[in-house]
């Protein structure tokens, strides 16, 4: 996985992560380049497929370190990581959606990460599909983080949540 810390990181506004994990939101990439800087931390981005892209501060110093050793401490002896896929439709009903955010949950309490897909059967659901995934990154805020941002396509929108 590549990563981008500081100035290499190009896009114009990043989802900003604290030192402490506390959640930022949508920050201007210079502003947040200034907060690393008075933080003595570095800027690190860790997905290039979503706009805009996560971005967490670190450290100074252990970016890719810090990283490298989430990522190893995930992996399981032979080297895969098990990731949970949950599968929702953009139009889910309460009960099938409070079942499937206990199954979301106990996964990432229990210490592996959670990938959730909300399949939009035409174009108009896309905007649903998306809605889901954020009230379930809403949900789950206390049991996960998210590893990517909300990555749509054509047939669904889909997003990683690591464990905290």
């Amino acid at each position: 996985m590549p990563v981008m810390i500081n100035e290499n990181i190009k896009s114009p506004e990043v989802v900003l992560t604290g030192l402490n994990g506390e959640e930022y939101g949508v920050v201007d990439r210079d502003k947040a380049l200034k907060m690393a800087r008075k933080a003595g931390a570095d800027l690190v981005c860790t997905s290039l497929m979503s706009s805009p892209p996560p971005c967490s501060l670190v450290p100074k110093g252990q970016g890719k370190s810090t990283l490298q050793k989430a990522s190893a401490a995930r992996k399981d002896k032979n080297g895969k990581e098990k990731v949970k896929e949950l599968r929702f439709t953009a139009h889910i009903e309460a009960h099938d959606y409070e079942t499937k955010l206990r199954q979301a949950d106990k996964h990432l309490r229990s210490g592996s990460p959670v990938q959730l897909v909300v399949k939009a059967t035409g174009a108009k659901e896309g905007a649903a599909a998306k809605a889901v995934l954020e009230r379930l990154l809403a949900d789950l805020k206390e049991a996960g983080v998210k590893e990517t941002g909300i990555q749509s396509s054509g047939k669904g929108s889909q997003v990683k949540v690591n464990p905290r």
